[in-house]
Parts: C-alpha cells; structure tokens; sequence
C-alpha cells in the first residue's frame, strides 16, 4: 500500500527555516519524480517544488530561492530545505508524485506555521 509520512513542521519565526523529509512507500522510488504540495487556509493544495528521478528540480515563483528540494534513494525519502521563511509559507505541506493522475492516496501532512 502507498504511503506518504511527511515530517518537519513546526512554528517558526519571519526569516528562519525549517527542513521537511517525506518517506514515501512507492516503488520503484527512484525512477518516480515526486514532489512538494502545501494547502493554506481556504485555498487550493499548490505545487511548491519537484524533483526527477535525473535530479532535476523545479519550483514554483513564490518558493524560488529559498527553498531547495532534494531526494535520497536509498531511504525513499524526499527533503524541503526551507529558508528565509514568511507568513504566507503558513500551510499544510504535503508530499506525492506529480506525474500520476489520479493522485496517490495524500498522507496526513506537516503543518508549517510561521509568525511575524
């Protein structure tokens, strides 16, 4: 059975950072290209950032920058290096492979708050 668990999170200041691992019980993991999602309040679930199996990486505008996705193999495990954090970072921040539709089955997620 697939199986997202996103970890990380937590409440942070404007400016200070956080670093986000998702385990991801997908097989085979290294040929997937996988990705971060978030959902703030009242707003649709966003892509923030992908990475390929090449290890080619992508972001959305408002993340550029700052953030930094990176995936280890062997632990079939994703990372979001998140810097310079600001209050519209605030989500739910989640983890699945963005090239299947539909979706996978979406983990419980990893809240980030960030306060000013």
């Amino acid at each position: 059975q697939v199986q997202f668990v996103e970890s990380g999170g937590g409440l942070v200041q404007v400016g200070e950072s956080l670093r986000l691992s998702c385990a991801a019980s997908v097989s085979p993991f290294s040929s997937k290209t996988m990705g971060w999602y978030r959902q703030a309040p009242g707003k649709q679930r966003e892509l923030v950032a992908s990475i390929t199996s090449g290890g080619d990486t992508s972001y959305a505008d408002s993340v550029k920058g700052r953030f930094t996705i990176s995936r280890d193999n062997a632990k079939n495990t994703i990372y979001l290096q998140m810097n310079n954090l600001k209050p519209e970072d605030t989500a739910v921040y989640y983890c699945n492979v963005p090239t299947w539709r539909p979706f996978l089955p979406w983990g419980q997620g990893t809240q980030v708050t960030v306060s000013s």
